[in-house]
């Protein structure tokens, strides 16, 4: 029992450092990708946005898959498919291939996330979830900061493609790995028969899905291209085919969001404090990365130093917020990690031309603590209030937040920053719109905290809605 813990948890924390890595070398290949293919622009922010507007669209339905068919089967199908779509990037001809290969990429991140969790929640006690969920942040810290350093590195030496090639050994390792671990028995491992004779919901996920890629389609174009007409588009029918889901779900027998899910308080709670953190985070990194390198002066290397201690605390953080949540609780711990981040979100809207490697650093130590806290004490109440046979949907509820968060924070941030008429070179004009901003996200991150009362207390024992359930032999 212990041994498939850790190969699940391992198979889990890869899957996560995979996804994460692939996203940040990516950022550093795309100058090179775009020469060598002579693509322009346009086509090369497709390669980003093609994979994220995926990812997005199916989290919660590939959540449900793992739920009906088993997560173990689902990771190692979106894990091979993962590799397999890597592998095709690497010797893609032009562009049209590769942003094609993105997008399967993408789907087979969906199916990939959730799983990781839902592995996770099928493994190991709900009062032991804390910790095997830091881990599976710390993992995802330390390959969003390696990303840049190891991208780099790569694409110096063998050109854009070699970044891809990296991701295409442990995909499949991972994939493989999954498909030979038995699954644990003395958790509830296995869906429920009325999960494994439920209706899917395809209409539901179509449904879902058009409205999660409008709505991705909006916060990532709208910034860069203003409110053309395409844009107003992607907007009315988000509306409308989110109008038609809530409707939808309300009648059907077999709804992709259970009820009980979208009733419960802590989970709802959880999934705000997520999105509002992630939101101020990655807004608040947009926005400094212009400034350590447009205002202050300073080189991609140097920059990235400059922000290293975010994902030192971070990988350093999630553990101990863990810890954390055991002795205080979650409502605590996350209350005061949100709190943590909004004070180094506010800290770094008061840096000037004049500001150093040791004052932003520290700015940056506050917000990584604060965002690890807020992460892993949110993830683990979503995972941990969800029954074992819904696990993948929250599991897809949390990734969507993880997702859809990021986005919103850097479209809110490039919002800002345009509204106030700044250009990057010009600090005189670029530090005042930075404060108003930081001030705004910082804000944000508050908000984030503030829904932290939603979540439970300390609890003297876990009880969970699986424990009154019979023990069902798993399947997976």
């Amino acid at each position: 029992m212990i041994r498939q813990r850790h190969l699940t948890l391992a198979c889990s924390v890869v899957g996560a450092a995979v996804v994460a890595l692939d996203g940040t070398v990516l950022t550093i290949a795309q100058p090179a990708l775009r020469h060598d293919l002579d693509a322009d622009f346009g086509q090369v922010q497709w390669t980003s946005t093609g994979y994220l507007v995926a990812v997005a669209s199916l989290l919660v339905f590939a959540g449900r898959l793992g739920d009906r068919y088993g997560h173990r089967r689902i990771f190692a199908l979106g894990a091979l498919g993962f590799a397999a779509a890597s592998a095709g990037i690497a010797l893609a001809p032009d562009i049209g291939w590769v942003i094609g290969l993105r997008v399967l990429q993408g789907a087979c991140g969906a199916l990939l996330q959730p799983a990781t969790l839902g592995m996770l929640r099928a493994a190991f006690p709900p009062d032991r979830l804390a910790m095997p969920i830091a881990l599976r942040t710390s993992a995802i810290g330390l390959a969003a900061a390696a990303g840049p350093l190891v991208g780099g590195a790569l694409v110096t030496a063998h050109g854009w493609r070699s970044v891809f090639a990296l991701t295409v050994v442990p995909a499949l390792a991972i994939g493989l790995l999954a498909l030979a671990v038995p699954a644990p028995t003395a958790t509830a491992a296995a869906p429920s028969p009325a999960v494994t004779r439920a209706s899917l919901d395809l209409p539901g996920a179509c449904l879902l899905a058009v409205t999660l890629a409008c709505l991705v389609q909006v916060l990532v174009g709208a910034p860069a291209s203003g409110w053309t007409t395409a844009t107003t588009l992607s907007l009315g029918t988000c509306v409308a085919a989110g109008a038609a889901f809530a409707l939808h779900e309300r009648r059907t027998a077999h709804p992709l969001l259970p009820p009980a899910v979208l009733r419960s308080r802590p989970l709802m709670a959880g999934l705000a404090a997520l999105l509002a953190a992630s939101a101020a985070l990655f807004g608040t990194l947009f926005v400094t990365t212009y400034f350590l390198q447009d205002v202050r002066g300073l080189d991609p290397l140097s920059s990235a130093l400059w922000v290293l201690p975010l994902a030192v605390l971070m990988v350093l953080g999630a553990p101990a917020a863990a810890l954390l949540q055991r002795r205080f609780g979650p409502r605590r711990t996350t209350l005061s990690g949100g709190a943590v981040l909004a004070l180094g979100v506010l800290l770094l809207s008061r840096l000037d031309t004049s500001a150093t490697a040791v004052t932003t650093g520290g700015c940056f130590v506050l917000v990584g603590a604060g965002f690890s806290t807020v992460m892993v004490t949110a993830t683990a109440v979503v995972v941990h209030r969800a029954a074992a046979s819904e696990a993948g949907v929250a599991g897809g509820l949390q990734q969507t937040a993880m997702n859809i968060g990021p986005a919103l924070g850097v479209a809110t941030a490039t919002l800002l920053m345009t509204l106030d008429a700044t250009t990057p070179g010009a600090p005189g004009a670029f530090v005042p719109a930075m404060e108003t901003t930081l001030l705004v996200l910082a804000t944000v991150a508050a908000l984030g905290a503030a829904a932290a009362l939603g979540l439970p207390g300390r609890e003297r024992t876990a009880p969970t809605r699986d424990s009154e359930r019979p023990r069902i032999a798993s399947r997976t």
